[in-house]
């Protein structure tokens, strides 16, 4: 006869406090504790849908050194305020928004001249110092949504507009996660266990239904393992369809995680790698810009050097630019 482990409790939102939600879940079986809270944890901080700012145009700003007059903050400081706006975006086209200051005042995120679709969770975020009555500052906004986090360097370059300057885009409406296992009794036994989970998010999602979206996520995946010897009177087509939507979709995800791999960590000689870094190409994202003549004109970058770049590159379905 098959022995089950036994279930837990139904997680129990024990407090709240603003923007941050205490829960326990009890009867855990002795080690699911943990292999339950990191996977939750994991999936917390990096696989929940968010909206950001992912670039901006500064009147009188072409690029991110630029002072503007009459304002107290650089632009930098401007571009650091902007990435600590919290939004919730309802559609999933990018959305522009605006915003138009004059005068000695304080500028602040609810100044932003929204559309329909999107919403403003921190509207008391300060932006800027207006220093002179003949001061302005006009500045527009992209919004988009994604997952994670999304670096600059990542972001394909045909995608960032004329004269804008793109941001790092955190997308994840959670901002901490905190987990704590104890030992609990169950009966006669003392070794289950009680799952602690600390979640702090930044307005746009609840901590609860954080969780839930979380918990779904990872439902979904094991839910694959489940059916490996489901029904056979499923349609050849369907299957087929779906795995190769599946295989498209891996792909993609694939190619756009290497684009974020650091130089230093790919197998290619250290003297390229000390040219590429030299050359302030960083990450993959930055090394599929150069076609193979630019690479050749590199330190220590030999005919070599470039064939071994270009057989890691098709390792990972990537490859240099056309020349």
């Amino acid at each position: 006869m098959f022995m089950s482990i036994p279930l837990p409790i139904s997680p129990k939102l024990i407090k709240k406090e603003e923007n941050t939600g205490y829960f326990e879940v009890e009867g855990l079986y002795p080690g699911y504790g943990i292999t339950v809270g990191n996977a939750l944890r994991r999936v917390l901080l990096s696989s929940l849908e968010g909206a950001a700012i992912t670039e901006v145009k500064i009147k009188g700003a072409p690029h991110e050194f630029s002072a503007l007059s009459g304002v107290l903050e650089d632009v930098i400081m401007i571009l650091v305020n902007l990435k600590k706006l919290n939004f919730k975006c309802f559609s999933d086209e990018p959305q522009m928004i605006t915003l138009k200051a004059k005068g000695e005042k304080e500028v602040t995120a609810r100044d932003f001249k929204l559309t329909s679709e999107v919403e403003l969770t921190s509207p008391k975020e300060h932006i800027a110092t207006l220093t002179k009555s003949t001061a302005e500052l006009e500045i527009e906004a992209k919004i988009e949504k994604g997952i994670g986090y999304e670096p600059i360097e990542a972001i394909e370059s045909g995608k960032i507009g004329v004269g804008a300057l793109p941001l790092d885009a955190f997308y994840s409406p959670v901002k901490k996660v905190k987990i704590e296992v104890e030992n609990m009794r169950v009966g006669k036994r003392t070794d289950f266990e009680k799952l602690k989970l600390e979640i702090q998010t930044n307005g746009v999602l609840e901590p609860e239904e954080a969780l839930k979206k979380s918990a779904e996520i990872l439902v979904n995946h094991f839910s694959v393992f489940s059916s490996l010897f489901g029904e056979e009177d499923l349609q050849k087509s369907v299957i087929d369809q779906e795995k190769e939507q599946s295989q498209q979709n891996k792909k993609t995800a694939d190619e756009q995680e290497a684009k974020k791999i650091k130089i230093e960590n790919l197998n290619i000689p250290e003297r390229a790698k000390n040219g590429l870094t030299k050359a302030g190409i960083k990450i993959v994202a930055k090394l599929i810009k150069k076609t193979k003549e630019e690479l050749l004109t590199l330190d220590g970058m030999g005919e070599k050097a470039a064939q071994e770049v270009i057989s890691e590159l098709k390792k990972m379905n990537l490859s240099l630019k056309e020349e």
